[in-house]
């Protein structure tokens, strides 16, 4: 009996290595095809990212009188203006124009705009002026010539308006994604926070400034 049992044990463990000597089965997994909208998107210039940041945190647009901290005061972080979009984007990028500002101004008062019928600087709103920002950009050579087509314009770039029908100025940041025609969009504050839109030929452009430290993607016309 036992020799039967070792007879079949041999059996079973020749048929076992018989197994083993096969060719392997492959398993294969099913992957879909790479296409160009399933590839992650290049990383967005800093400003940029900084600026796109603020869309759903800034939701109000306003214009108020606030008294801020210094250095790096800020507004409530639900709100503010157009020049804040700019304000808090450069602020993540190390320069805090409430500063900058204030500091060029405290030397150079005379330089700067006297619209507001001041006698001396003020820290709270000074920043948060757009000629104010515009004179500051001009100052520390950020300006450049005010182009008249997509392709003048790189992503990071700041760039200030005189909005049509009011009057009124305006600034916001270009962004690197473009409108079906290739113009670049803004991120801006205009009315109900921070958005990103088409709208950087709808208005008169009356500066285009370039910060030095962004290295930015140049726009295609």
């Amino acid at each position: 009996m036992r020799w039967v049992q070792l007879s079949t044990l041999c059996l079973v463990l020749m048929v076992l290595a018989a197994c083993r000597d096969e060719t392997p089965i492959i398993v294969e997994t099913a992957t879909s095809p790479t296409t160009a909208a399933d590839a992650l998107p290049a990383a967005s210039p800093p400003l940029v990212a900084a600026a796109r940041a603020q869309i759903g945190v800034v939701h109000v647009y306003d214009p108020a009188y606030f008294s801020l901290s210094y250095p790096g005061g800020d507004v409530p972080g639900d709100r503010g203006v157009c020049t804040d979009v700019v304000i808090r984007a450069l602020r993540t990028q190390g320069l805090d124009l409430q500063q900058a500002i204030h500091d060029d101004m405290r030397t150079h008062f005379d330089q700067y705009p006297r619209q507001w019928g001041l006698s001396r600087t003020d820290r709270n709103i000074d920043h948060r002026r757009v000629p104010n920002q515009m004179r500051w950009f001009e100052r520390h050579g950020w300006a450049r010539s005010i182009g008249q087509s997509p392709g003048d314009f790189a992503a990071g770039d700041i760039v200030a308006w005189r909005l049509n029908g009011s009057g009124l100025l305006h600034i916001g940041i270009v962004s690197d994604r473009r409108s079906h025609d290739g113009t670049p969009l803004i991120l801006h504050n205009i009315s109900a926070g921070t958005h990103e839109d088409d709208l950087l030929f709808d208005h008169t452009i009356i500066g285009h400034y370039r910060p030095p430290t962004i290295v930015a993607s140049r726009a295609s016309p």
